[in-house]
């Protein structure tokens, strides 16, 4: 499977692609990869957003999940940059339940492209199942401007 890592201010990514599309980023402590012309373009679209050059993204994914997991990440998607939704909002859209939103939520395989951060609880942040955990949830809210609910 064809991968690129980059560095970012929320740390090293790793871009995972298959069949001409995005399946993966996740955190990874060192550099690897073999690189491909959509990887690239997926880090030159990181980099963009991370210094505050493109708020919406464009590439090829193929997330991997359960047809309800799909059916959130899709919802998430349509959160517009520098705006957040609670976990019941998203669950009204999907017909399902907060927690069960949640769950899918800490399942994202790419996340900042599928923005899960953008989900907060109601009464706080909630969670977030990426490397530093709230604080990186912190970093990209604060990035994008999102006002905390």
């Amino acid at each position: 499977m064809p991968s690129l890592s980059m560095p970012s201010p929320v740390g090293q990514l790793t871009i995972d692609e298959a069949d001409e599309k995005i399946v993966a980023i996740r955190w990874a402590d060192a550099a690897s990869g073999n690189g491909s012309a959509l990887l690239a373009e997926a880090a030159r679209q990181l980099d963009a957003y991370f210094e505050g050059r493109l708020r919406r993204f464009d590439l090829p994914l193929m997330p991997a999940g359960s047809p309800f997991e799909t059916r959130v990440w899709t919802a998430m998607q349509t959160i517009p940059f520098g705006e957040t939704r609670a976990y019941g909002d998203l669950a009204s859209a999907v017909g399902s339940a907060p927690r069960a939103v949640g769950r899918a939520c800490g399942k994202n395989p790419i996340p900042i492209v599928i923005p899960c951060h953008r989900v907060l609880a109601r009464g706080g942040l909630g969670g977030y199942s990426g490397a530093g955990g709230l604080a990186t949830k912190q970093r990209l809210l604060a990035l994008e401007g999102a006002l905390l609910c």
